[in-house]
């Protein structure tokens, strides 16, 4: 792999450590790429942002991990997506049963995200999160649960209906360069400092610098996978951005996997069965104030893929130095436990001491978001300027007019903007969820503690340190919090950093007290583990899919072209020469990509003339390619690809192709077309 220069790693480089495997594994990877084409993106809330071509496709990246010793089992799924939203992973769940009967289900499956804000959007089912989108986008739903789905199925063929004995080894350390904090910055220092001085003294960062890497090894010393998590936004490509991409974790996962040879194109591309690639998912922990963008400010639309390239290498460096010397095998069985709770009437216990003052009852709030969300970060992705972060109630200029006097009260600092837990009359449902998923998954001596939330640094800690005592009787040493999974319900912060009301804890939807009632529902799951019980289920979540009343357009109308010409026609050549790392340019005339997605496929090829026949070099999954749609007149698409030569191309002939589908006037099908540039030399 050329894509990071010095970083090359080789098959060769990395030996398996042969043991007397506790786990059984197989591991899957799909495509959820979604409308390259006029659709709203999901991550900055801006309706001018929408698709118009793909960097990198998405991908779904699943791991099934199982215990011989009980035989329980475990799904945890990371995608390319900016959130997993409640909805998705209850269609995930509903063809899983149809599938495979109760083998997987809603408390031993785990859906995260890796948090890219570069992919289209409109596929929750709750108003708030489809606004920018302006609607609910079926098709994109339906391509994401479809992916998600297929990824687990592959992973649970990877050996023929048979998972595979390995090994797990776990590495940690800390992603910094010379003591300096070095891909993840605090992005909200002045929250931050609110909380208690003692406690902040107790570690060397405001953010967690911490990777924690697992190997997955068979017997035989054939490595099938790795998972990390570390946190830091996905958010080096920024709002001016219109091109589908995983950000640096879906690049760091790219090249990590491409990097072993059994990982060829098509291993991307094979839909007609069980994959044999190697997986590596680069999944999100606590990463709500953590940005990395600070050593070069805001996202400027012209630096931010050099940008995303630097925080996906340096991840991608400590997560191979992880990898290599990967020496502490986890040991012990798979345990999962989960429950629903309706955050938006949590009593929090006042006596239990890590969060509890003693004295009184305590109470979260139904859901609303403040005035300083719309602010934005102004480090990630400024929202309105004439809004700042930091609005507090007391604090405002204008009057303290409010329309829903006792949520406010509740809600104590933060000064409404919407009461997304109660749009009556405009809603009859919630705009936000209320009742969410908590889920504690047990992998020998590892726990993660799944959140549909995205926590603060110091919430994070705070999480960590509520369970690690309950469940170090049951020998877990290493717990890491998952963040954005199984739902979506914003942000959490810790009390002192909700008073602040910067953009994180106005996004912390359930009121300044809504870490403790979390800290309270892990406590709950990490002694149903540790006693060996099992929790109340809770209120099961709302099935909103038949609920959709704004919805997107998803068809297109027509596909023409100009007179003379042929959809599939170039309308610009590229050069006849090309040197190494100049940039190859064909322009086609094309259909909407909207027409069909091409899951498992691609728009483009680059080929090689190899003796009589043509060698795929890259696809629109690979970096150093761009597909780009623009719409020209009424009907008119133009479709470019761009192809970046790298510095280790083979000299020789070649040529771009390009297919799609196209909607002729009066038809209801969409036709598969194609075109080829001529062909040009690179020297």
């Amino acid at each position: 792999m050329h894509y990071f220069g010095g970083l090359q790693m080789g098959n060769n480089q990395i030996k398996g450590n042969p043991g007397n495997p506790d786990f059984l594994v197989g591991t899957g990877i799909y495509d959820v790429t979604g409308p390259a084409a006029g659709r709203g993106m999901l991550g900055y809330s801006q309706v001018s942002q929408k698709t118009n071509g793909i960097h990198m496709r998405l991908r779904s990246r699943a791991f099934i991990i199982a215990s011989p010793a009980n035989g329980k089992r475990i799904v945890y799924v990371c995608a390319d997506l900016g959130m997993i939203f409640q909805g998705v992973k209850q269609q995930v769940i509903k063809k899983l049963k149809q599938t495979y009967s109760n083998l997987y289900d809603e408390k031993n499956v785990l859906l995260s995200a890796n948090h890219t804000h570069s992919g289209p959007g409109g596929f929750s089912h709750y108003t708030l999160y489809n606004l920018s989108m302006l609607g609910y986008d079926k098709n994109n739903f339906n391509c994401i649960v479809d992916g998600i789905y297929n990824s687990i199925v592959r992973a649970h063929k990877a050996n023929g209906e048979n998972l595979v004995p390995v090994d797990i080894w776990i590495n940690s350390d800390d992603l910094t360069k010379n003591g300096r904090l070095y891909a993840g910055w605090n992005r909200s220092p002045i929250a931050y400092n609110k909380n208690p001085e003692w406690e902040r003294k107790q570690y060397p960062f405001n953010t967690n610098p911490t990777m924690t890497l697992l190997k997955f090894v068979t017997p035989e010393g054939k490595e099938i996978g790795t998972i990390n998590w570390f946190g830091t936004h996905s958010t080096c490509i920024g709002v001016t951005n219109r091109l589908i991409t995983g950000d640096h974790k879906g690049l760091a996962s790219y090249v990590f996997e491409t990097e072993f040879k059994n990982n060829d194109h098509n291993a991307y591309m094979d839909g007609n069965g069980p994959s044999d690639a190697f997986v590596a998912i680069f999944a999100q922990a606590e990463s709500g104030d953590v940005s990395p963008n600070i050593p070069w400010g805001y996202p400027d639309g012209v630096s931010d893929y050099e940008n995303m390239e630097i925080i996906a290498a340096r991840q991608l460096e400590k997560a191979k130095d992880l990898y290599q010397n990967a020496a502490q095998k986890l040991s012990g069985s798979v345990d999962y436990r989960h429950k629903h709770v309706d955050f938006s009437k949590v009593c929090i216990d006042p006596n239990h001491p890590k969060w509890g003052d003693g004295q009184r009852k305590l109470y979260t709030c139904k859901a609303a978001i403040g005035f300083s969300k719309i602010a934005g970060s102004k480090e990630d992705g400024i929202g309105l300027t004439f809004v700042p972060e930091g609005m507090t109630y007391d604090g405002i200029k204008f009057p303290k007019i409010t329309l829903v006097p006792e949520l406010q009260k509740c809600h104590k600092e933060k000064r409404i903007l919407l009461p997304t837990g109660d749009m009556s009359p405009l809603s009859d449902t919630p705009w936000t969820p209320q009742i969410l998923p908590v889920q504690i998954i047990k992998l020998g001596n590892l726990a993660l503690l799944a959140g549909p939330f995205e926590c603060s640094t110091m919430s994070g800690r705070r999480l960590h340190n509520t369970v690690k005592d309950d469940l170090a009787s049951v020998g877990i040493d290493h717990v890491i919090v998952s963040s954005l999974s199984n739902a979506c319900s914003g942000y959490v912060t810790t009390r002192e950093e909700y008073a602040a009301q910067h953009y994180e804890g106005a996004s912390t939807h359930f009121g300044p007290f809504s870490l403790m009632a979390y800290q309270q529902a892990f406590h709950e799951l990490a002694e149903s583990i540790k006693n060996g019980t099992i929790p109340s289920p809770g209120e099961s979540p709302p099935d909103l899919s038949k609920e959709q009343k704004i919805k997107v357009k998803t068809k297109v109308c027509w596909d023409a072209k100009p007179l003379l010409k042929s959809i599939g026609d170039v309308h610009k050549e590229p050069s006849p020469i090309y040197k190494k790392c100049q940039t190859a340019t064909a322009v086609f005339w094309g259909g909407n990509p909207r027409n069909n997605f091409l899951i498992q496929d691609s728009y483009l090829v680059v080929e090689r003339k190899s003796d009589s026949r043509w060698e795929p070099i890259s696809h629109d999954w690979d970096p150093d390619t761009r597909f780009k749609w623009k719409k020209c007149c009424l009907f008119w698409s133009k479709i470019t690809v761009e192809w970046a030569i790298p510095f280790n191309a083979i000299p020789g002939v070649y040529r771009i192709r390009h297919k799609g589908y196209c909607k002729k006037l009066f038809t209801k099908t969409p036709i598969l077309y194609e075109g080829k540039s001529r062909t040009f030399v690179v020297e």
